[in-house]
C-alpha cells in the first residue's frame, strides 16, 4: 500500500531503477564515450522535456545502448555524432514521442492568442 502510495506522488520506482541503471552504464563507458555520453544526457534531462516516464527511460536507455555499441566498435565520436552535436541530441530526442512540458504551455499560448482574437473581433 504505502509504495503505491509513494509511486503515485512520486513515479514509478521500476522506472527510476532503469533510469539509474541506463546511467550506471553510461558512467561505466571507457573514455571519451563516458564524457559524452554524460554531456548529451544531461542536455536531453533539459531539452527532452518528455513527461511520461516509460518513454523517458526508454529514451536514456537507447543512449546507453548507443554508446556502448561505440565504444565496442571503436567508432569515432564525430562518425556517431556528425558536425552538429545539438542537431544530434534533438534529432535523437524527436525520435521518442509522447507528451513533452512544453505541449501544455503551447497549449496555453495558443488559447490566449485565439481568446484575444475573439475579444477583439467583439469589440
Amino acid at each position: 500500500m504505502t509504495a503505491k502510495w509513494i509511486e503515485t506522488v512520486t513515479g514509478s520506482l521500476e522506472q527510476k531503477k532503469q533510469y539509474k541503471q541506463a546511467k550506471s552504464r553510461m558512467d561505466a563507458l571507457p573514455e571519451p564515450y563516458r564524457t559524452v555520453a554524460a554531456a548529451y544526457n544531461r542536455y536531453l534531462m533539459y531539452y527532452g522535456g518528455v513527461t511520461e516516464g516509460g518513454t523517458m527511460v526508454q529514451m536514456f536507455t537507447d543512449l546507453a545502448d548507443l554508446w556502448e555499441r561505440a565504444a565496442i566498435d571503436g567508432a569515432p565520436i564525430g562518425g556517431i555524432v556528425g558536425e552538429d552535436p545539438i542537431e544530434f541530441a534533438e534529432t535523437f530526442a524527436q525520435a521518442y514521442g509522447g507528451k513533452r512540458w512544453i505541449d501544455k504551455e503551447r497549449e496555453r499560448l495558443t488559447k490566449a492568442v485565439e481568446d484575444a482574437r475573439k475579444k477583439e473581433a467583439e469589440s
